[in-house]
């Protein structure tokens, strides 16, 4: 297999880590989208929305969207399952999931601050705001759900991690590369936590990657 990622993107770094759960190997290549190397023609023939991730299958097939390639691991490779059994259960961790990955994330994504810049004339002070605002409006979302809730263990949703880990994990990420404060939710920075003390989390930090610089510039 062969996997189209970037350093810095968060939703390549979702399906870093559950290849790293998974214990599948797949080929990385590198995307810069810091470099508009994703608006190429060659990798607009890979995903024509010019994003990333894309995982290219042994038999030639491309899977596109984060979320889609993540539970296609799941269903291909079996352990650890990142879905709960329950009908219940797997829609409570996809719902928290989703917070991140459909409400929070793509507000941040480089195509979306490159508007703000370019079209809107937005100044960097200014969309580093905006970009503070909106992942920390999803990270208080998911405290509010996780904050005594009987379904939340040592993660997102019980003592494994799922699904929901990954997504509130890289989040995280970007909270961090934002400089955002990150009391207000103590829950979310627990689960955080116990996510980094395992390896597939932390070898798959974004700035443990090739070509990472050793901070963040917005």
């Amino acid at each position: 297999m062969k996997y189209y990622g970037f350093w810095r993107s968060l939703a390549a770094c979702r399906v870093r880590i559950a290849l790293a759960l998974k214990g599948v190997n797949a080929e990385e290549i590198s995307v810069n989208l810091m470099q508009g190397e994703q608006l190429k023609p060659e990798y607009r023939a890979v995903n024509p929305l010019a994003v990333v991730p894309a995982l290219i299958l042994d038999d030639g097939s491309t899977l596109f969207e984060s979320m889609a390639i993540i539970e296609y691991l799941d269903e291909t490779h079996a352990q650890p399952s990142l879905l709960p059994k329950d009908p219940k259960g797997r829609a409570r961790v996809r719902g928290l999931a989703q917070i991140v990955a459909c409400d929070g994330h793509p507000l941040l994504v480089p195509r979306v601050r490159n508007y703000l810049e370019k079209e809107l004339k937005i100044d960097e002070a200014a969309r580093t705001r905006w970009c503070q605002h909106w992942l920390m409006e999803a990270l208080k979302a998911v405290e509010t759900h996780l904050a005594g809730n009987k379904e939340t263990g040592r993660y997102c949703h019980g003592n494994s991690p799922t699904l929901a880990d990954i997504c509130v994990a890289t989040q995280v990420f970007g909270a961090k590369f934002f400089n955002c404060d990150t009391a207000p939710v103590p829950t979310v920075m627990r689960v955080f936590s116990e996510c980094m003390k395992l390896d597939a989390f932390d070898k798959s930090h974004p700035l443990k990657q090739p070509g990472a610089p050793k901070e963040v510039k917005h």
